[in-house]
């Protein structure tokens, strides 16, 4: 039996997670759950799933949850904050930790967990933006695996040679024959949308993806493509790639969810429906396969399979995103953060939609100040990165 700790359980990736547990009952044991603010789903998972401990971000909802669970006699311990996340994520009691907190949240308790040994789930993109070359030095000298759990990523995974699924950070794609990585994108719901059109979108429309079911934030970058550029950076610490290894294209379907090109001349995809617990799951049974409760394709009734390059006219976050990636650690983190401002201001309606990369931009041409590498140095770039984003917003007007 495995025991999971979940990060961001309330969420799109955990509840999916949980919908594959659910699965197999006999197969897992949630030692731990964590989330922001939300005490009624919390609550109900706790009553279904009896962790040993949870823990909120938020301190009155999790003084909020100590008490219901006290009422209902659920002796399940309680710990609040950011600090109670990372202590949570990092105690060492689960054979694996999902890391499906989205954003900059998610870096410090999955470093934490790296840390005390843990077997790593990725679903947090952010924590490699941000600490890519942190991160797997810290995995390779506390020898963890890590699965990737992006759909993207975990097609990617699934295509390239057992050696290399085993080496994950450190691969030597070359070496096995790898020629490039295909990463492929819906293009969102805005891929034929006229240009001089894009203006006035709308928070609705934005949030309106033609073909998955995610969380407002994510459903934005992907809109934007910057979940793409996001995921570019990404895969370049994942697989240990360079810019040139890899070749995004738009895939409208979604049923192509990635590709590995090999120098013979052979193409190995990952195909299947759109749905997250196909992923969840390959990272949950890893190197064994299980039931993710997910149907299997019907061939026939495909109409069409698509590919194209993208527009960076279109997609100027995409553009932005693999400029920081060719200047560095400090670059993407700042790309980070400067995006999480921008599209948070776009969701309040404080900014247009077409000014999130606009806002981006002006950050990263202010620039990293010395080497970004450590902790404290990445999150000294996303404060400073956040607070030109901030004074950025003062300049357009939604």
């Amino acid at each position: 039996m495995l025991t999971l700790s979940i990060l961001g359980a309330t969420g799109s990736i955990g509840s999916s997670t949980l919908k594959v547990v659910r699965l197999h009952p006999q197969d897992f044991k949630i030692h731990a759950l964590s989330c922001a603010t939300s005490v009624s789903k919390m609550l109900s998972l706790c009553e279904e799933f009896r962790p040993s401990r949870v823990a909120l971000s938020d301190h009155k909802a999790a003084s909020s949850l100590a008490s219901e669970l006290k009422e209902r006699g659920l002796k399940i311990e309680v710990l609040s904050g950011e600090s109670g996340i990372e202590e949570l994520a990092g105690d060492g009691e689960a054979d694996l930790v999902i890391d499906a907190i989205v954003g900059a949240a998610g870096l410090r308790p999955v470093l934490k967990a790296v840390r005390a040994g843990t077997d790593i789930g990725l679903a947090n993109k952010e924590a490699l933006v941000m600490s890519g070359r942190l991160f797997f030095d810290e995995v390779k000298r506390h020898q963890v695996r890590v699965l990737p759990i992006d759909s993207e990523h975990s097609a990617i995974f699934q295509c390239l040679p057992e050696a290399l699924q085993n080496n994950i950070g450190f691969c030597e794609l070359k070496a096995y024959g790898v020629s490039r990585i295909l990463l492929t994108g819906s293009g969102g719901p805005f891929r034929t949308t006229a240009l001089d059109k894009l203006e006035h979108v709308t928070v609705r429309e934005a949030l309106a993806h033609p073909v998955w079911a995610m969380g407002p934030k994510i459903t934005i970058d992907s809109s934007t493509m910057m979940n793409k550029g996001l995921e570019f950076i990404e895969a370049r610490y994942l697989f240990n790639a360079g810019a040139e290894d890899i070749e995004v294209l738009i895939h409208p379907q979604s049923v192509v969810h990635s590709m590995v090109s090999y120098i013979d001349g052979a193409v190995l995809a990952q195909l299947g429906r759109p749905d997250m617990c196909t992923p969840i799951a390959r990272a949950l049974g890893y190197p064994l396969r299980l039931d993710s409760g997910v149907g299997a394709l019907d061939f026939t009734a495909l109409s069409n399979l698509s590919f194209e390059h993208p527009d960076y006219a279109r997609y100027p976050c995409l553009r932005l995103a693999m400029q920081a990636s060719a200047a560095g650690q400090g670059a993407t983190t700042m790309l980070n953060a400067a995006n999480e401002v921008a599209v948070q201001a776009f969701l309040d309606g404080r900014l247009k939609y077409l000014q999130i990369a606009s806002v981006v931009s002006e950050v990263l041409a202010r620039g990293c100040d010395g080497p970004v590498y450590s902790l404290e140095e990445i999150m000294d770039a996303d404060r400073r990165a956040r607070e030109l984003a901030t004074l950025a917003l003062e300049h357009f007007h939604a």
